[in-house]
């Protein structure tokens, strides 16, 4: 499905009922908007693992602009400004109150950054293996140095200069990076998993070379009202979980969860404790009056 909103056209899927039978009504389930990270890559590597909690929330999938299925456009417009504004006109087109807001990585930031502008749209925040501080970048660099093999060195090159030539530059780094991504790295099922995805050069080019680096999130997380759940990964390379540390210190009563044996891609390494986590603070902040978020 694809929704016409501002000046793009923006790919979304929805996963679960929104309104299930219980007992002698109908409850509506909250929705919950997984925002994928990257940038340059797109929401199919949500499916299936986020799958699991569509019993409890709605899920809406979306691509943001210039990646996967969403329309390609100036790359100057591949901004966090307008992924933010995007999210709250894609909210408002589908009619919706208040949403969970749960985002990974580069999703993180863009939750956050949303979170923060838009307080009142927003029932629970989860933010997972993120940051909210450009720095991380330069943490990224060290531990990529003391961790990583010449070749991985080598290939980053591309990542934090911005200048991925192609897809198929793109998904080669990510073939030879998946070992410092995750510590329980399968080669055939990453591989499966990155060919069904659509990656977008221009925007990770854009984000790393450009906004990224002066990424300054901190300061702003104080105006989040909702409850949050931020998530970090002791392994983590690219978002080190010191940075997780920082936003949890930052958002009033937000609770941290480390997992400690995780690389970045946390979902796939501990996908059950990961998911029970999420289950388990959802549970913890529901109404169960009428089904809805507070």
């Amino acid at each position: 499905m694809k929704a016409k909103i501002r000046d793009t056209e923006i790919y979304f899927d929805i996963e679960g009922a929104g309104l299930v039978p219980d007992g002698p009504r109908m409850r509506e389930k909250p929705v919950m908007f997984a925002v994928h990270g990257g940038p340059g890559v797109d929401h199919t590597g949500y499916k299936p693992a986020l799958s699991p909690l569509s019993d409890q929330v709605q899920i809406v999938y979306f691509d943001h602009r210039g990646q996967g299925r969403s329309a390609r456009g100036p790359k100057e417009t591949y901004t966090l400004d307008n992924n933010v504004e995007d999210m709250e006109a894609l909210r408002q087109h589908l009619g919706l109150q208040k949403i969970v807001v749960l985002g990974g990585s580069y999703g993180g930031i863009v939750a956050q950054a949303y979170a923060s502008r838009y307080p009142n749209n927003v029932s629970h925040l989860i933010a997972v293996v993120t940051a909210s501080e450009g720095r991380c970048l330069d943490r990224a660099r060290a531990i990529l140095e003391e961790r990583g093999t010449p070749e991985q060195i080598a290939c980053c090159q591309a990542l934090f200069e911005g200048t991925f030539a192609s897809e198929e530059q793109l998904r080669t780094y990510f073939d030879l990076m998946g070992s410092m991504y995750s510590t329980r790295y399968n080669a055939e099922a990453a591989q499966q998993k990155r060919e069904r995805s659509i990656l977008s050069p221009d925007a990770i080019n854009v984000a790393f070379a450009g906004f990224l680096r002066n990424l300054s999130l901190t300061e702003g997380l104080k105006n989040i009202t909702a409850p949050t759940l931020v998530i970090g990964a002791g392994q983590d390379w690219i978002c080190a979980p010191e940075f997780s540390q920082i936003i949890a210190d930052t958002i009033p009563g937000a609770v941290l969860k480390i997992f400690k044996n995780s690389g970045h891609w946390v979902a796939a390494d501990e996908h059950e404790g990961y998911i029970a986590t999420i289950r388990e603070f959802l549970v913890k902040h529901s109404d169960s009056d009428n089904g809805q978020t507070r």
